[in-house]
């Protein structure tokens, strides 16, 4: 099994960076592990730290409409290039959090996505270059209140709700280009979104490029980068299970607000 980079808070309050075991005990990092962090002496031993968000980035820069058949779904044509937006970091939660479901908004779906974790400073990179960039992998659930986006006629609120960005559980480094990405609603046996990434409409290379010739890109900054077809809505009480192969399950509750 591929090694899995963690961030922790311990019983006293601390928080650290980790590799994960598989008896779930965590092997401490001196710093975040795309800043060159390395073992210390410290490990932590299961059900004695809470699981946080595996990163704490500076920004989470998304992209729309980046699957075909969403695009369609949407009733709209793919963009000639990608169409970015951002969220802010207080939408971030760890995996087994809750997603609040606000007031404002009477419908909200899931997005699951693959996420992209920034390892180095980035401006105005190529294509080529970009595959250095992309220090590992996550899961994300881009959750939308999909009423007030359309109601809004731009993402900033639909989007920016807090708890609106599930995350983790943990970092990959590798991951295989046709990693098969799934929704999975409560005890449903049948996915509710099932896509290849290679289905991407544009790259995780290219969008690396695209965006950091937008903005610079920081260490540990986030990339979602799209969801499939099969969005759907949420509602109070509802399990929202993410899987890509290669990384593992981001499940999260529905909670009221």
């Amino acid at each position: 099994m591929a090694q899995r980079y963690v961030r922790v808070k311990t019983q006293q309050g601390q928080t650290y960076y980790g590799v994960l075991h598989l008896n779930r005990s965590v092997e401490i990092l001196d710093a975040p592990p795309w800043k060159g962090g390395q073992s210390s002496d410290l490990t932590v031993e299961p059900d004695s730290y809470e699981l946080l968000a595996p990163c704490a980035p500076s920004k989470i820069v998304a992209v729309g409409k980046n699957y075909r058949n969403h695009a369609a779904e949407m009733g709209t044509e793919v963009p000639a290039e990608p169409l970015l937006f951002l969220k802010p970091p207080t939408t971030i939660i760890a995996n087994g959090q809750s997603i609040y479901y606000p007031k404002q908004s009477q419908r909200v779906d899931y997005e699951g996505e693959l996420a992209l974790v920034i390892g180095d400073r980035t401006k105005d990179c190529t294509s080529e270059q970009a595959a250095s960039k992309i220090w590992g992998y996550t899961i994300a659930n881009d959750v939308t209140a999909r009423d007030l986006q359309k109601k809004d006629g731009q993402w900033t609120r639909a989007k920016g709700f807090d708890s609106f960005c599930p995350l983790g559980p943990w970092i990959v480094r590798e991951l295989s280009s046709g990693a098969q990405l799934q929704t999975f609603l409560n005890d449903e046996i049948e996915p509710q979104q099932s896509a290849s990434i290679s289905d991407m409409v544009f790259s995780p290379e290219f969008l690396v490029s695209y965006i950091s010739q937008v903005m610079t890109l920081l260490p540990g900054d986030v990339i979602l980068t799209g969801t499939p077809a099969g969005i759907g809505p949420m509602k109070v009480g509802d399990r929202i299970r993410i899987e890509i192969e290669d990384i593992g399950c981001l499940e999260n509750f529905v909670a009221a607000k």
